[in-house]
This record gives C-alpha cells, sequence and structure tokens, in this order.
C-alpha cells in the first residue's frame, strides 16, 4: 500500500470519463502503444493521450470505448507527441495494461465522486 493520503489530496486529482473517438498507432514510442484522441465532454473537450494498452486491445476495439482518465496533470512529451491526459488501468499478471471503464455509459467529463 502506497502512503495515506487524506481527502484534500484525493480531490486533487481529476478522474473523469471520456469516450476514445480516434486511436492512431504509435511507432515512435519506446514501448508499443496508441496515440488517442478522447472526448471528455463539452466543459474539457478532446485531449490526447499515449496508452500503452496494445497487448489486449485493437484500435477497432478502442473507439468509442468511455474510459477513466486523470484529467489535470501537466502535458507530458513521449517521441513527438505531447500527452495532455493520463488514461488509466491495472497491469494484468503479465504487466500488460487493462483500461479502466465504467459498468454503464454515463456522460462525458463526469468526475468520479
Amino acid at each position: 500500500m502506497q502512503q495515506e493520503i487524506n481527502w484534500n489530496d484525493f480531490e486533487k486529482v481529476d478522474l473523469r470519463v471520456g469516450t476514445i473517438l480516434e486511436v492512431q498507432d504509435f511507432p515512435e514510442a519506446r514501448k508499443p502503444a496508441y496515440k488517442l484522441s478522447i472526448d471528455f465532454g463539452p466543459a474539457i473537450g478532446v485531449l490526447k493521450s499515449s496508452a500503452q494498452i496494445t497487448r489486449h486491445y485493437t484500435k477497432e476495439d478502442l473507439v468509442g470505448k468511455q474510459i477513466i482518465g486523470i484529467v489535470n496533470f501537466p502535458k507530458k512529451q513521449i517521441a513527438n507527441f505531447f500527452s495532455e491526459c493520463l488514461v488509466t488501468g491495472f497491469a494484468d499478471e503479465h504487466g500488460d495494461i487493462v483500461l479502466s471503464t465504467v459498468a454503464s455509459t454515463v456522460p462525458n467529463g463526469a468526475k468520479l465522486i
């Protein structure tokens, strides 16, 4: 377990639901990855992210999928690409990422509460 945090620490992490609109290959990345365009609703808009999720997902599987992302991290340069949000997931027994998703459709931009 990580260091214990308080409620104020948790409130700083802005976890939102977004729908993946577009998926592109990312051959410039060190590890296999996709470039994602994700719609986080009208208040946040469409953000881009790099995600190392090629083991469990094809590009076709991902379009239209709702995921949970952190939208208030600073931009991070990965090769020639700027990632604007962090897509969340869990590592399987081989270290490959399985995306965090929602069980039912919710509005893009909905905040985890």
